[in-house]
């Protein structure tokens, strides 16, 4: 259903223009879904028909510096800090007029929908996170972890250094084989899937979005002055209080699976955690009826939209 038979639609959204697909009933519940790097849309191709079949409005944007979404000014920062990616999809939410919609994403995408949940609860609907509590706590990157969990990271700190930059300018599909493997280890894609998600990458601003995320969630990039305000909220861990479920393939390759204990302190309403077997940290891919099931199971859930059953 996300092919080049659908039509992508566009939408002046704060600072940019939003590529998006719109998918089943215009007047079904809203559910908007969310990719992750180094993926695009066609993380939910599988997931989208179930929402559509069920009578959800589908709606799935490219993140900035992805596929043919575009910044307005030559002038706005490349930022791709926690606090613009939720802007952005705020921004998104008022440019189409989505009141309360489920918010559903892995990884960026994740990120961005816990922190429009978690700053703008009166906003949203419920969450689905892959991933748990995704807000970035920047104070503590400094903090080493395993070191076998350090080794996934690799990239992190490539991407730190100017030859990571010409690295991701020159090899973009090529490092996200390598990144999707290392996530996914149980997940066998085929080269097809991989290009026709790195098509996403050609964004003229994907380098420069990419590469100030990682450095500025590792303290070494400031952060745009828009989104200082934001930001200055994120470091307080904000508690995300919309009716949640949480999920966690058991075979992620860098995030190992927990019982979500770790990070219940941090959902002040209702959060149910579910372990997926066999996924991996592209858990929408990998496992599109366990994803789409928790859309279902938090559209289901009664509550008043602030995390209230």
């Amino acid at each position: 259903m996300i092919d080049a038979n659908v039509q992508i639609r566009h939408v002046p959204a704060g600072v940019l223009d939003v590529a998006y697909y719109d998918l089943g009933p215009a007047d079904g519940e809203p559910v908007v879904l969310l990719h992750g790097f180094p993926y695009d849309v066609h993380s939910y191709a599988d997931v989208a028909p179930l929402l559509v079949e069920a009578g959800f409005r589908v709606l799935v944007p490219y993140l900035r510096g992805h596929g043919p979404t575009r910044f307005l000014s030559a002038d706005t920062p490349r930022s791709g800090q926690q606090g613009a990616l939720g802007a952005d999809l705020l921004a998104f939410l008022d440019a189409l007029g989505l009141h309360e919609p489920i918010l559903a994403g892995y990884d960026w995408g994740g990120r961005a929908a816990g922190v429009v949940a978690a700053l703008h609860p009166d906003r949203v609907g419920g969450l689905v996170s892959a991933g748990g509590y995704l807000i970035q706590d920047i104070a503590s990157a400094s903090t080493p972890i395993d070191p076998d969990r350090e080794a996934g990271f690799w990239y992190f700190w490539y991407f730190a250094t100017a030859r990571g930059r010409a690295g991701l300018e020159h090899n973009r599909r090529e490092i996200a084989r390598v990144i999707w493997r290392r996530n996914s280890p149980e997940w066998d894609f085929g080269e097809g899937q991989l290009v026709r998600a790195a098509r996403a990458f050609d964004n003229p601003d994907y380098v420069d979005v990419v590469i100030h995320s990682y450095r500025h969630r590792l303290g070494l990039a400031e952060g745009a002055d828009a989104y200082a305000d934001v930001e200055a909220q994120l470091a307080a861990l904000p508690p995300i209080s919309v009716p949640t479920i949480t999920l966690d393939g058991t075979a992620d390759g860098n995030f190992p699976a927990s019982d979500g204990s770790h990070d219940a302190h941090l959902f002040a309403g209702w959060r149910e955690h579910r372990k997926v077997p066999h996924a991996g940290h592209h858990l929408p891919a990998e496992a599109p009826r366990a994803f789409a099931d928790a859309i279902l199971a938090v559209a289901e859930t009664p509550g008043d939209g602030a995390g209230t059953p």
